[in-house]
């Protein structure tokens, strides 16, 4: 089983910045992708971001390209997401997850932390 907490969420206003992290525990970390969605009020939860074992394979959702940057610490079983040039509609729930099958599918969750942009 992999254990994932996120923190690093908060109040940002439109074109502020933010860093969400995600420690693991559990299975070893460093052998999989791990990956972000988000879930806004009202909409499915959908991808953000996603980053292979060993970093050089990412990907991003069209809406967050060019702002949005993952990476990963593999000695501190840590995943991070730098979200810069926030706008409102990047208002959502963050999600980190463990990804087995594909860089847009999740097979373990966190619980999640809240980001809302004011603007």
């Amino acid at each position: 089983q992999v254990q994932l907490v996120e923190s690093g969420g908060g109040l940002a206003q439109a074109g502020g910045s933010l860093r969400l992290s995600c420690a693991a525990s559990g299975r070893s970390f460093s052998s999989y992708r791990m990956g972000w969605f988000r879930q806004a009020p009202g909409k499915e939860r959908e991808f953000v971001s996603s980053i292979s074992w060993s970093g050089g394979s990412i990907y991003y959702a069209d809406s967050v390209k060019g702002r949005f940057t993952i990476s990963r610490d593999n000695a501190k079983n840590t995943v991070y997401l730098q979200m810069n040039s926030l706008k409102a509609e990047d208002t959502a729930v963050y999600y980190c997850a463990v990804q087995f099958r594909s860089a847009t599918q999740a097979d373990y969750w966190g619980q999640g932390t809240q980001v809302t942009v004011s603007s």
